[in-house]
């Protein structure tokens, strides 16, 4: 017999020299090639007909795809994947439809019946879930085998399910009733852990045989009813059989082994007609459904197409296909185009759109089937709908079928009715899918990780902190309840898994790190409610279940308060005190936007803290929730965005970190935590989303930095730094002021905020050159105004100055001028208020007040001169608040003395500069000078006498408790002092 080769193309990459399981579809015409690898997690669709060209790449799971399946009129893909989720697609199009379930443990098999109105789905999980396609609800759930479940399928009479396990068992099972009807132990080969291969079954077309691989390196052939061995067929395979694929017509069957041959039979003779060696082991094949072809996939993830595997002087493998006399195949559901008034798309989402304004149910609808399908397909249908509890059967239209001639030229297109988007499932921040044979983190936090890796039956857990010089030494435990959820802080751990077992119990169980007392380990059991979340605090668990309660507990486990949430939760997240639970507010919208609330509790007061709307990016999901280090709120979605919860604008998210902004789509960012500049987070190379638990993943930190849109000034950088600071000030403040109404000290804040001040207004300066190069004076005038210290303003003036700008170094003047003014007033706020500066620095201002009438004065003097007014320093300078304040019963003597010496200070310099002038006629113009001083100090005089300070009986007015004591009694006004100049000066 004469070999032929096949030529494979690379398809997906092997993350191993191993190799993976890998999956291969055709479509109904055989244009199009489906190929898929449990190693990536892209899904490719190749075409067929111009293999050269690049395929179209699907990507939206997490973790490599273990299984495909079409719809059998091949307009709806469904994928599983080790990620837990079954994703529906738009064929051949690729376009996301949405998740129409989950499992706990990886899928391994996927199968639709013959209508496409239900799909199974089946993997690691104890149990085979029956969809319905129409709305995404399962119909039933059957329980039986006790190894993975490994292969899947429908019988073509729409009677049975067969399915194979890990450990060489096939069961029969009854659609009807669910029960099975046969358990045919041991007859396949054992695989293991080993899902590079898998037991697979398949049913002839016909579906009187029930094909599986054997035990003696052949495939065995059972009855559909009694389920008794027919025959077998046995030949030149020398290691077991690891696929088999009946063709169209169910005349030959190709079958794959682990000696890497490709038999193909023909059955009736039970005999071996071809075959081929490859390089690799062939994992999965399929059929071309016209033509004679058949497609293959290695190991590796390279695929190609067997031509004429079939003999030319043999029948041809398409050929009296049983059963058809359509041209599409099996048919799906649909609806009758007059009565809805519009063509149905085979779009789930548009679906879900037109549910929203209908008045009756998905089973009021009138369905109908092409005229061309089988006698026998509506009943087989009605015995599928039956299994559906929400659904009536289906019924005949009142006016009947039209006659096929009345449908020429009217196209309706076969879809899988299904719901719209699907809300997102509860997820536990810092967790990462179950991957078989590797750990995992059930907990990965700022503090510390939980990691766990499943074992004969049962898991190991590991704790572990960061600093392991603080965090305590916790051994690890054996886990045999099967966590799949935890979470973690300084005093304990806390786990849950979801329901198992025959009484379908959900188990929580808290450890504490340290105790005085023995057994103070706890645990909680719940049946038929599973646990979805958990959430640690300062002496309390929280959980929040299936049934939408929010169940807290203290520490030692006494069952505390139950509160009844909303909706369905999303995450939970704890910091000391408060307690954030998300929900979901509503369904999700059309545009698979999900509408999420959140609501923040303190446990140990009982009361509501905020609550509100989640934002999201539109088509996102939430992927992290938490707290920083600070205890701020944040959240991170799928699209890479990062906010945080401020109180400002009565409680608003600040988007903070905007993964786009980097431009590096090959970059994934799996977020850990925050702090107020930096982001944690372990960078994942595309498609990877989530990082492996060994090695243990190397944090990286990012820049926190808001998504600003692209300035004209070129100077974002410093627009985002300005805008951090204000929001760092902003919460200092906000901490200082329930600090301060709580009677606690804030000393150390104040520090804190007076550097933030600072640090604020060098940004603003920079900010201000930027403004003047750019010629932006408006903004630079509105920038000044920003600056909380008198210095500041002072630096503004000479840089302006300097660049040669005087009429904006004069408006910058007079904003200095009248904040001035508005300090000798009093009648104004200080200044560090003024301009949304911490309150505690209003003792800094009262210790510079006294300071305020000789710089005025000081103004008055240098105003013919700006040169001499830019490079003033100021009179006054920060005093340290713990210098000590002297006596009060001293004060007016103090008062009166400082003056008096200022206005010597004043003298002297003025003096200084007079002596300097040689010129008489200059004399002149300083007689005038000193009169319009003269008349300036008036002013001030009289505004002082308005603020209740006497000019005449200075013995009367109120003192300056912070001024410096003196034993000097002697007493003189500001304005004494200057008539007695003037006239010394005449």
């Amino acid at each position: 017999m004469k070999i032929r080769s096949v030529k494979l193309r690379e398809a997906h990459k092997s993350s191993n020299s191993v190799g993976s399981f890998c999956s291969v579809l055709w479509d109904q015409q055989g244009e199009h090639i489906v190929t898929a690898s449990s190693s990536d997690a892209s899904i490719c669709i190749h075409d067929a007909i111009l293999p050269a060209n690049p395929p179209k790449v699907v990507r939206h799971h997490r973790d490599g795809v273990t299984a495909l399946a079409l719809s059998p009129n091949y307009t709806c893909l469904a994928s599983g994947s080790i990620d837990h989720s079954v994703k529906l697609y738009k064929f051949p199009a690729g376009e996301f439809e949405t998740n129409i379930t989950r499992f706990t443990l990886p899928i391994r098999a996927l199968a639709f019946n013959r209508s496409g109105t239900m799909l199974a789905a089946a993997g690691d999980d104890d149990g085979i879930k029956l969809i319905n396609t129409i709305d995404g609800s399962i119909a039933r759930v059957l329980k039986g085998h006790r190894g993975s479940i490994t292969g899947i399928a429908f019988d073509p009479k729409s009677e049975y399910l067969a399915s194979a396990d890990s450990i060489g068992t096939v069961m029969f099972w009854e659609l009807q009733s669910g029960k099975t009807i046969h358990v045919l132990k041991g007859i396949a080969p054992v695989i293991g852990s080993d899902f590079s291969s898998m037991n697979i079954v398949s049913w002839s077309p016909d579906g009187e045989l029930l094909a599986v691989p054997g035990l003696k390196n052949d495939v065995v052939m059972y009855d559909r009813d009694t389920a008794e061995k027919l025959f077998s067929l046995r030949g030149d395979h020398v290691q077991p059989i690891c696929y088999l694929s009946w063709s169209p017509n169910g005349k030959y069957m190709a079958t794959s082994g682990l000696d890497r041959q490709i038999l193909i039979w023909d059955v009736d003779k039970k005999q071996d007609i071809d075959r081929q060696k490859f390089e690799n082991r062939v994992t999965c094949m399929a059929w071309k459904p016209i033509g004679n072809a058949l497609a293959i996939v290695d190991i590796m993830g390279k695929y190609g197409v067997w031509d004429s595997a079939v003999p030319f002087s043999m029948k041809s493998p398409t050929e009296d296909i049983p059963g058809l006399s359509s041209k599409n195949g099996h048919g799906l559901l649909f609806y009758d185009e007059e009565e809805e008034n519009a063509s149905v798309s085979g779009s789930l989402s548009d679906l879900g759109e037109d549910s929203q304004g209908e008045s009756e149910s998905f089973s009021r609808k009138r369905l109908r089937k092409q005229h061309s399908y089988p006698d026998d397909w509506e009943e087989d249908t009605n015995e599928e709908l039956e299994l559906l509890p929400k659904f009536e059967p289906r019924k005949k239209a009142p006016h009947g079928h039209r006659d096929r001639s009345d449908n020429k030229g009217n196209e309706l297109k076969n879809v899988p009715v299904s719901a719209g988007p699907k809300m997102q499932e509860a997820i536990q921040p810092g967790s990462t899918p179950q991957q078989p044979g590797k750990r995992r983190f059930l907990c990965y936090s700022m503090l510390g990780s939980i990691t766990t890796m499943e074992h004969d039956g049962y898991s190991h857990i590991e704790i572990d902190f960061h600093d392991t010089s603080s965090g305590p030494r916790v051994p690890a435990m054996t886990d045999y309840f099967g966590f799949t959820m935890a979470s973690l802080n300084e005093n304990g751990s806390v786990f849950a898994n979801p329901c198992k077992g025959e009484k379908n119990m959900s188990t929580l169980m808290y450890r504490p790190f340290s105790t005085s007392a023995n057994n103070s380990e706890w645990s909680m059991r719940f049946e038929e409610e599973e646990v979805r979340a958990v959430a640690l605090g300062t002496g309390w668990v929280a959980a929040i279940t299936s049934c939408n309660f929010l169940r807290i507990f203290t520490e030692g486990g006494l069952q505390r308060h139950i509160l009844s949430l909303d909706g369905p939760v999303v995450t939970a997240a704890g910091f000391k005190d408060e307690l954030v639970v998300v929900t979901h507010a509503s369904p999700p919208l059309p545009s698979n936007e999900q509408i999420l609330e959140f609501r923040v509790f303190n446990i140990r007061t009982g009361t509501l803290l905020h609550r509100g709307r989640l934002p999201l990016t539109p088509g996102s999901c939430l992927s992290w929730f938490g707290f920083s280090e600070e205890g701020h709120l944040s959240s991170f979605d799928s699209k890479g965005v990062l906010r945080v919860f401020t109180n400002q604008y009565g409680g608003s998210w600040l988007p903070l970190f905007s993964a786009s902004k980097l431009k590096k789509p090959e970059e994934n960012y799996w977020v850990v935590g925050l702090n107020t500049s930096k982001v944690f987070c372990v960078i994942c190379k595309s498609p990877d989303s989530f990082p492996e638990a060994t090695p243990k993943p190397i944090l990286s930190l990012l820049d926190l930095s808001f998504p600003l849109a692209s300035s004209d000034l070129g100077a974002e950088s410093l627009e985002n730094e300005f805008i951090v600071n204000n929001m760092h000030l902003h919460r200092i403040q906000s901490t200082i002021e329930e600090m301060e109404a709580a009677g606690e000290d804030t000393s150390l804040l104040d520090d804190e905020a007076f550097n933030t001040e600072a640090a604020l207004d060098r940004c603003i300066l920079r900010l201000i050159a930027s403004c003047c190069n750019g010629d932006k004076l408006v903004r630079a005038t509105e920038l000044v105004k920003l600056l909380a210290l008198e210095k500041s303003v002072k630096g503004a003036i000479k840089l302006v100055t300097a660049l040669k700008l005087p009429n904006l170094a004069e408006r910058f003047n007079a904003i200095l001028e009248e904040r001035l003014n508005k300090e000798t007033s009093g009648s104004a706020i200080p200044v560090s208020t003024e301009l949304k500066c911490d309150t505690s620095f209003n003792a800094h201002a009262a210790l510079t007040k006294s300071h305020v009438t000789v710089e005025s004065s000081k103004r008055l003097e240098s105003q013919d001169s700006p040169s001499l007014n830019l490079l003033a320093s100021s009179g006054t300078k920060k005093r340290s608040l713990d210098e000590p304040i002297k006596d009060v019963n001293v004060e007016t003597e103090n008062a009166k003395a400082r003056k008096l010496e200022m206005a010597r200070e004043f003298k002297s310099a003025f003096d200084m500069k007079k002596a300097k002038k040689v010129k008489d006629e200059k004399d002149k113009v300083d007689e005038v000078k000193n009169e319009r001083k003269l008349e300036d100090a008036n002013e001030l005089e009289d505004g002082q006498d308005k603020n209740g300070e006497a000019n005449k009986v200075t013995a009367q007015r109120p003192s300056n408790p912070f001024a410096k004591s003196s034993n000097n009694k002697e007493s003189t006004s500001l304005f004494d002092s200057l008539k007695k100049k003037v006239k010394a000066d005449r």
